[in-house]
This record gives C-alpha cells, structure tokens and sequence, in this order.
C-alpha cells in the first residue's frame, strides 16, 4: 500500500474538520468528543461511552449517521431482551413456502446500543460477532451489516442496580471508552434557548456519503508509521503487562487499535506521518478500559487512567520525525 500524499491529509483534513462541525451544530460544546467519535468510526471501530442520563449520547449517534449520510437503530438493553432482537430472526413464509430473514436493529450504519450493561451476558454477546465480522449468523446463514458499520454503546456507572458487567472480552472489542459529559455554561444555554428543537440531528444534511467514509477509512491507513512509533506502543504495551498494579495489560490487538487510531488521528491534522504525540493523545481512550487492575491495588485506590499517566511518563518517546 503506498503511503498517502500531502494532499491527500491536507484533504482528508478538511473533510475530518467538515464532519465536526456539521455534528457540532446538534451536540453543542462537544468537539473533543466528537474528534474521538469520528476517529473511532474512521479507524473501522465501536465506540463505548460511559455517562448519566440525558448527557447527548443519543443525539452524538444520530448527528454522526446524519452527516454521513447513513442510517442509524437505537436498541434499548433491558434484562428480558433476547439476541434475536437485536440480530434478527428467520421466519417461515406460508405462502411461498421458504425461511425470510427479517434483519434486526444491528442493520444500521451506525447502531446506538443503549445501556448495553442492563442486558443480560448472553444478549450482550450477541453482538460480539457482528462487532468483530460486520455480520451475523442466523441459522448458520451469514448476514453481512454493511459498511460503514460501528456500534455506539452506552452503559450507566456500575454501581447502579440492575447492570451486569461487560466482560473484559467484549470490552476489548471496542475501539475506545470515553464519556460525552455535561456542557458548558455557554452550551447549556444555548440548548436551553433552543428548548422548542427536540432533535437538533433531524436538521442536519450529509457531508459525505457512506462510501465516501469507507475510503476515507482505506486512506487513513496508508499514514505513515516510523518504526520508532511502533516500538514506543510496543514498549508500552509491554510496560502494561508488567506494571505491579496491572493483573492484564494491554495485548497485541490492543496495540493494533491504537496504531489504527493514530493513524486517522494524524490524518485528521493534517499529516501523512504519525507522531509520538499522537499517541499520547489516544492512549488513555484507547487503552484505559482494556487494563485489567489487581483487585488489591485497585482497593488502594489505583485506577487505569494512573498507570497510563505512569508509563508515559517512564517509557520514553522516540526523538519526531516529520517526513515518511
């Protein structure tokens, strides 16, 4: 694969900041997070967001299918919900005498799984598959979901009744785990000021289409990577595995995720190289819900944010280099 060109980032930049700013206009105050979003569907991954009620995660789900022009499915995880409802079901035709496959709300470009830890494990593992694959399999039959195709998932703080746990293996299948957070002053008024506009998304017009993102993804991956940068995430992950308040660290498909996310991140500014500073800036979104703390240091008070802020500070950066 040749590496991209100057122009390409600098287009590839300019459409990045476009796609922002159209989602900006219905998640108001939210570009950082809409950055980590777009990155995330850009690098072909899911995004896991952990907050409140009433915070904009519905909204960030349709503002991004609205600007891509794609379609998108909110599923509501309650604890009686089956797979099949989320992946679909064979039905048996009377009258033509053959098995239809009605597809399930998963058939989306971009599928908000709403409180994914109310749902029991076995309805949560329902989406492993089409996660890892982009399809599902009814009856031994494949369905492929499309592309683009990414999962925003919300899941309510643990320490709330009624949520089981998403196992570290599932957890590990999401690209990245931020939260949207509350606005600011300014953006809380303004959202009050437009109290009469229920979805601010429904307003929204494309950017790009669909298979404009799917190669603008095929793009993203041809940033250059020194082979300095891969030793920096290699150590790092390695460091991971050894930290004394660590009982898993981060695996090699923890390291792919986020070499794929620097590699749309530097595109998105503009560069057709990455950085040591990239992967600053998306380790701790990357990486953090993938550590898996000792349960007596993490009694004492030790957190994943921690560790990351400790390895970056022990493992060295390499020296920049700007050209590919």
């Amino acid at each position: 694969m040749s590496t991209m060109t100057p122009e390409q980032a600098s287009w590839f930049a300019q459409t990045f900041d476009r796609i922002v700013g159209n989602v900006a206009r219905a998640v108001l105050g939210k570009d950082d997070q809409i950055r980590l979003a777009l990155t995330c569907m850009l690098a072909e991954g899911h995004l896991l967001l952990e907050d409140a009620p009433g915070t904009g995660k519905t909204m960030l789900a349709r503002a991004m299918a609205a600007s891509v022009q794609g379609t998108n499915h909110r599923i509501q995880f309650t604890p009686d919900l089956l797979p099949s409802d989320v992946t679909g079901v064979t039905i048996y035709d009377q009258k033509t005498g053959t098995f239809e496959f009605h597809e399930g709300p998963v058939f989306a470009n971009i599928v908000l799984a709403d409180e994914i830890n109310r749902a029991s494990p076995k309805t949560q593992s329902a989406l492993l598959e089409v996660m890892e694959e982009a399809r599902v399999t009814v009856d031994g039959v494949p369905h492929p979901v499309g592309a683009p195709f990414m999962v925003v998932a919300t899941q309510n703080p643990i320490e709330q009744a009624g949520t089981y746990k998403l196992p570290e293996a599932q957890l590990d299948r999401f690209l990245m785990k931020t939260s949207i957070g509350y606005p600011d002053l300014t953006s809380t008024v303004e959202i009050l000021a437009g109290s009469a506009v229920r979805d601010r998304s429904a307003a929204l017009q494309p950017v790009i289409t669909g298979q404009a993102v799917v190669d603008m993804a095929a793009l993203a991956a041809s940033t250059h990577v020194d082979p300095a940068v891969l030793e920096y995430v290699s150590r790092l992950a390695q460091e991971s595995r050894e930290a004394a308040d660590v009982h898993v660290g981060v695996s090699v498909r923890g390291a792919l995720a986020l070499v794929r996310c620097m590699k749309v991140w530097a595109a998105a500014h503009g560069r057709n190289y990455v950085l040591p500073d990239d992967v600053k800036d998306l380790v701790q979104p990357v990486w953090a819900h993938r550590l898996v703390l000792d349960a007596e240091a993490e009694f004492a008070g030790a957190t994943a944010d921690g560790t990351i802020s400790r390895l970056l500070t022990d493992v060295p950066a390499p020296q920049e280099r700007r050209t590919a």
